[in-house]
């Protein structure tokens, strides 16, 4: 099947554009796409290139390309409306019904919605960034009094990444600790995180994607067998009810599914950067 080209194009990052593309995407999976992001597209010269080539996909694919688009220069999102694209205006879809609404006009000024608007909200993120790096896999247990979140779970179910995303996106200060044999053959909390019961939550994972992850990782080892994975993570489980801790299955979640369940869950506050 040929691919549809998409474009996402920007006056700015992109992020908007890429993750609202994203959402709407995904609904069609039967559906196979060709995606292009032009961030930074600020200048006429840039607009006219990105006129071109959409308009030559078109000649080469024979399909109409979705452009979704996320400008604030009027000027520049006029001109590229005259493309051979199907445009998707993602701000002006709902900056028009805002302005209407709250009788007052937008600002129009480029990169609000990912600058550093506001410097304590930020230097809060960097911060939990270099957190979650500092605590990682077990690191520096000493510092978890710091911690809003500490994550728990056998190697290689999700940890690490959901830490950072936690940090990156909301700025929560997220450790992870790595449930080694001895933990889970005591089926008992290590004694380092008794005292934190109340910031720890539990992830899980089916063993069988557990073995396919970690096959990826050490093909042929004890480590990556089907009955240490089923033993790992039926001993982790069993920890988690025993100490009556929330967790989640990681199994076919992404990593900002994870991240929405455990802040809801463990009342976490949603304060997006």
């Amino acid at each position: 099947m040929s691919s549809r080209p998409v474009y996402i194009i920007s006056d700015q990052t992109g992020i908007t554009a890429e993750m609202m593309s994203h959402s709407l995407l995904t609904q069609f999976p039967g559906v196979n796409f060709d995606v292009n992001t032009l961030p930074f597209v600020d200048t006429d010269d840039k607009v006219n290139d990105v006129i071109k080539q959409i308009d030559q996909a078109l000649e080469a694919s024979g399909v109409e390309p979705l452009v979704f688009i996320t400008f604030v220069d009027d000027a520049h999102r006029d001109k590229l409306l005259t493309c051979k694209g199907r445009i998707f205006d993602l701000f002006g879809a709902f900056l028009t019904p805002l302005e209407s609404v709250l009788e007052v006009a937008s600002s129009h000024s480029m990169g609000v919605s990912h600058g550093i608007v506001d410097p304590v909200r930020y230097t809060n993120r960097i911060g939990a960034v270099n957190y979650a790096v500092h605590c990682d896999d077990g690191l520096n247990t000493k510092d978890y009094d710091q911690a809003e979140l500490i994550l728990l779970g056998v190697s290689r179910a999700g940890k690490s990444p959901v830490s950072l995303y936690l940090a990156m996106h909301f700025g929560i200060y997220c450790a992870n600790y790595p449930l080694t044999d001895s933990d889970l053959e005591s089926q008992e909390l290590p004694s380092s995180l008794a005292r934190w019961r109340n910031k720890l939550f539990g992830l899980t994972i089916r063993p069988d994607r557990l073995q396919q992850i970690r096959h990826e990782r050490k093909s042929g080892s004890r480590y990556a067998t089907i009955q240490q994975c089923r033993m790992e993570v039926s001993q982790a489980e069993s920890i988690y009810m025993r100490s009556r801790l929330k967790s989640a299955d990681t199994t076919s979640l992404s990593i900002e599914e994870i991240s929405s369940r455990i802040m809801q869950k463990m009342n976490l506050k949603r304060d997006a950067y």
